[in-house]
């Protein structure tokens, strides 16, 4: 089933659980921590940017999350011609929802955080996001020390999003309610080094994961994301499984020229994480192959709370068919896939 909701409501009534659950283009559901049944130490909140230039073959990310045990900050540059990977973590203890992360994906807000290594600033007004951030320590390779972002993201009101809310069946009070905004236009700076970049509109998009949610302790998730053009048009996946109960609707979709097209089930093949992946849904909708270029792998291990991750990062080739019928061929668009693996 892929039940769409379309009024707007609250996203959990006076029992914790989510009031119905399923996928929308939009945010519809209005989340607030009062309502979450529970210790504060089980609340995730947490706002992801990859933002991935398609002409020079790089990526770069940034984390801002407040996981109740811990704040998590990450930055990230890979390059994807070479496979290189640089990136630093920071860990702020027992946040708690000290953060100021804010309800809803919707609303104007500004988000920072520093130590003497990193800063960060995500700022939205209106249909744009302002992605700020800097590590002047990062090594990038090949003598160049330092990264800083500053980056505007375009997010109309005409692009629609995947949003979802499902929980989980062994605890219905427990939730995951996230939204994926990919083609989101870039532009502004990035400087490696002492060599500043300018990013003109239409050679960089972004990505959004919003997530709000109440987990299980221990819990594995699969992830692809990728935004381009086709024949110059906006495109977009986001492709994904293996967390919650997903009887209501699956978070997998096509953004076709801002429009998202609903797909049902998909499933990742693959051996190792550098082998060549195939992608394929239940319908013969998605036939996909995600060529790897490189592992921007992370993990830890404090005894209560652990993470696995890979999110690895190549090209998407292949084909995948819209609602109305039409074919969309997608040759070599750069972009990710991961598994990830949490005990918090």
């Amino acid at each position: 089933m892929q039940h769409e909701v379309t009024n707007n409501q609250p996203l959990l009534g006076k029992n914790g659980r989510i009031i119905e659950e399923g996928w929308a283009r939009r945010p519809v559901w209005k989340y607030g921590r009062s309502m979450v049944k529970g210790t504060a130490f089980r609340i995730k909140e947490w706002e992801y940017y990859a933002i991935v230039n398609q002409d020079e073959q790089w990526a770069t990310a940034v984390t801002f999350s407040d996981l109740g045990y811990a704040g998590v900050f990450a930055i990230a540059y890979i390059d994807l011609k070479t496979g290189r990977v640089s990136q630093t973590d920071a860990i702020a203890p027992l946040t708690l929802g000290k953060l100021g992360i804010p309800a809803t994906s919707t609303e104007d807000h500004e988000l920072a955080w520093a130590n003497k290594h990193i800063r960060i600033a995500l700022v939205k007004r209106g249909e744009e996001r302002h992605i700020m951030y800097a590590c002047p320590s990062l090594d990038l390779g090949d003598g160049i020390i330092g990264l800083d972002v500053d980056i505007t993201l375009k997010q109309p009101s005409s692009l629609e999003s995947m949003t979802i809310a499902t929980s989980w069946k062994k605890n219905r009070t427990c939730f995951y309610h996230n939204e994926k905004v990919n083609c989101l236009g870039a532009t502004g700076t990035i400087r490696r080094g002492t060599a500043l970049q300018r990013l003109p509109l239409g050679s960089t998009f972004g990505v959004l994961d919003w997530g709000r949610g109440k987990w299980t302790y221990r819990n594995t998730w699969y992830w692809a994301s990728c935004s381009g053009t086709v024949e110059q048009v906006p495109f977009g996946l986001n492709l994904g499984y293996g967390f919650t109960d997903r009887s209501p609707a699956s978070e997998n979709v096509i953004i076709y020229d801002s429009v998202v097209h609903k797909l049902r089930e998909v499933t990742f093949e693959y051996g190792s994480y550098l082998e060549e992946w195939t992608i394929r849904d239940d319908e013969g909708r998605l036939d996909l192959v995600f060529q790897p270029v490189t592992d921007r792998s992370s993990h830890f291990n404090l005894l209560l709370i652990a993470s696995e991750q890979h999110q690895i990062f190549g090209h998407f080739s292949g084909r995948c068919t819209l609602d109305n019928g039409n074919t969309i061929v997608v040759d070599k668009i750069a972009g990710f896939a991961e598994e990830v693996a949490n005990r918090w």
